[in-house]
C-alpha cells in the first residue's frame, strides 16, 4: 500500500470520527487501568457493567486494596479470568502505592512492571490517558492492518512498529481507537461488511464482502 493511499484512508476515518477513544468507561488514569485490565479477553460491555459498581464504591489505589481479594472479586466475577484479574489488579494497587505514590507511571517500562499490565495494555494507558501517540494493536486491529494492507506483519509486534512509522504523524494519536472501532464494527473477522466500509475502495483485501449485511450495525457516530 502506497503512502497516498494510506493517507486517505486515515483521512476518511477522521472525518467520519473526528475525536474517537475508548469505549471503556473512565474518569481518571487508574479508572481506565482497572478498566484495560479487566478488558483482556472480556467484552468492553461486560467490564463497563462491573466498573459501573466498582468505581463509586472504590476508585483508587488504596479503596481497591482495602476491599481484598474476596471484596473486589464480588465486583468482578461476571467478568473471565477474574480470580486472575483480581490477584493482578490487588498487586499493582501495593505497587501504585509503594512505588509511585498512588499515581499511575507515564513511562511503558514503569507500567509495563504493574501485575497484569503488558505491551498492549501500557500502550493503551500511554495513548488514552496520557495523550502519547502510541497504538496498541489488539486482534481487531491485527486483523484490520493484515487485512487491508495498512501495516501488513506476521505478529503484534511487527505490526505495531510498522503503524508506528507508517501511520502519518498527524493521524497517529487517533489512529488506535479508529482502527479498533473499524475492526469491531465494520471490519469484522468472520463476516466483514464491507457494504459498510468507508474504505472499501482502497482496501487491499482480496475477498472483499459487498453484499448487504444486515448482522452488522453501523459503528457509533462521532
Amino acid at each position: 500500500m502506497n503512502a497516498a493511499k494510506r493517507h486517505e484512508i486515515f483521512t476518511r476515518f477522521r472525518n467520519a470520527n473526528l475525536h474517537p477513544t475508548t469505549e471503556l468507561e473512565y474518569t481518571t488514569p487508574f479508572q481506565l487501568l482497572v478498566a484495560v485490565i479487566l478488558s483482556a479477553q472480556a467484552t468492553d460491555k461486560s467490564v463497563n457493567l462491573a466498573t459501573r459498581k466498582l468505581f463509586p464504591v472504590a476508585d483508587t489505589p488504596e479503596k481497591i486494596l482495602a476491599l481484598g481479594e474476596a471484596g473486589l472479586s464480588q465486583f468482578i466475577q461476571r467478568i473471565g479470568l477474574f480470580r486472575t484479574k483480581t490477584k493482578n489488579i490487588l498487586a499493582t494497587c501495593q505497587m501504585l502505592i509503594t512505588q509511585h505514590q498512588g499515581e499511575v507511571p507515564r513511562s511503558r517500562p514503569e507500567l509495563e512492571q504493574l501485575p497484569g499490565v503488558g505491551r498492549k495494555t501500557a500502550n493503551v494507558i500511554l495513548n488514552t490517558a496520557f495523550g502519547e501517540p502510541t497504538i496498541a494493536v489488539d486482534t481487531h486491529i491485527f486483523r484490520v492492518a493484515n487485512r487491508t494492507g495498512i501495516a501488513p506483519g506476521k505478529n503484534v509486534l511487527i505490526v505495531e512498529q510498522k503503524l508506528a512509522k507508517l501511520v502519518p504523524s498527524e493521524f497517529r494519536h487517533d489512529a488506535h481507537h479508529w482502527l479498533i472501532l473499524h475492526g469491531r464494527y465494520v471490519c469484522k473477522a468472520r463476516k466483514p461488511a464491507c457494504n459498510l466500509c468507508l474504505i472499501v475502495d482502497l482496501c487491499e483485501f482480496k475477498d472483499k464482502n459487498l453484499a448487504q449485511n444486515f448482522d452488522s450495525p453501523p459503528p457509533p457516530a462521532a
